[in-house]
């Protein structure tokens, strides 16, 4: 296994503690938006799709401070990074990383189903686009042998009837993700999307369901990122900065 250079960065105003590879896929701020989606209660467990080097999970368990999570990650390399971000941020009592396929999750998964499930999957479809020539920012970017449906089936299948399954993916892929949810057997589902700016497209769009829920679609208002002189709105500030929750 090579090992990649790194760097410390932070999150959540400086909360969180994260090691993530030089070059390749770097965190931005997907990931913490996804974290703060998650409504998570007292006693609870949450398990992270493709967790790379832990940072939904990171920041999502230090805003549910009750909560317990497991992180499921492909490349044993970023899992052994996610593992030692736990122990840095000391939490490894409630979070645990392993390395394993979402199209076949390991034995540790499938003990018993959780409450809430949560992915920022590839957003790229095989064939389009250019390929990135770093092979761990094109596999985080681009589906591979698990596309967005085994991803969304997946989160699904492991939850609990009325466990939320919750995604970060891009804006013109939200009726696919919806679509894909309610085949897997999720209702309720919520799209709220991510406004760039007051009076600009979404470009990204978290959607949540919920396992065996009957009520129809709901488009949410969403959250407004960046006032006009590209500083964060006081609403984005307090859930990147502060660790504030979404109400989806």
């Amino acid at each position: 296994m090579t090992v990649r250079e790194t760097t410390a960065d932070t999150l959540l105003g400086g909360r969180v503690r994260l090691e993530q590879p030089a070059t390749g896929y770097r965190v931005a701020i997907d990931p913490v938006l996804l974290a703060a989606a998650v409504p998570g209660r007292a006693g609870e467990r949450v398990l992270e799709l493709g967790a790379g080097v832990g940072a939904a999970t990171l920041c999502a368990a230090t805003r549910l401070a009750e909560c317990t999570f497991v992180g499921l990650e492909l490349d044993e390399e970023l899992a052994a990074i996610a593992s030692a971000n736990v122990v840095a941020n000391q939490l490894a009592a409630r979070v645990t990383m392993l390395a394993g396929d979402v199209a076949a999750p390991p034995a540790e998964v499938l003990r018993e189903p959780f409450d809430h499930g949560i992915a920022n999957p590839p957003f790229g479809e095989p064939g389009r686009g250019s390929p990135s020539p770093h092979a761990g920012k094109n596999s985080a970017n681009v589906e591979g042998a698990a596309d967005l449906g085994v991803w969304i089936a997946t989160a699904v299948r492991l939850l609990r009837q009325g466990g939320t399954a919750t995604l970060i993916h891009r804006a013109d892929r939200a009726t696919e993700v919806a679509a894909r949810l309610a085949a897997a057997g999720a209702g309720g589902i919520i799209l709220f999307p991510l406004w760039p700016k007051a009076g600009a497209d979404a470009k990204r769009v978290i959607v949540q369901g919920r396992k065996g829920a009957k009520a129809p679609l709901r488009f949410a208002a969403g959250l407004v990122l960046h006032e006009t002189d590209g500083s964060y709105t006081e609403a984005a500030r307090a859930v990147l900065r502060l660790g504030a929750p979404l109400a989806l």
